[in-house]
């Protein structure tokens, strides 16, 4: 089961203790890095472009639920998103 990431507009939020802030993802990512070798062999990451990224499972911190977890509006979001009138 896949979970939706959130956006600039959502958060997640468990829906059994109510946390808003703590939680363990389990993601799979395909991605192309850019990799610079330097003269003894040591490798770092100089780029990354993530090609599809699927999340797994969200686990809560704080009760331990899995695949509990909801998207919910973020305070101010609506606020935001419409444009105030001069």
């Amino acid at each position: 089961m896949t979970v939706a990431a959130p956006t600039a507009e959502t958060r997640w939020r468990c829906t059994l203790c109510g946390n808003l802030t703590r939680f363990d993802v389990t993601r799979s990512s395909r991605v192309v890095e850019y990799l610079h070798f330097d003269l003894a062999g040591e490798s770092k990451v100089e780029e990354t472009e993530v090609l599809a990224e699927t999340i797994e499972s969200v686990r809560c911190r704080w009760c331990n639920a899995v695949d509990q977890v909801e998207l919910v509006a973020r305070p101010g979001a609506e606020e935001q998103a419409e444009p105030q009138e001069s």
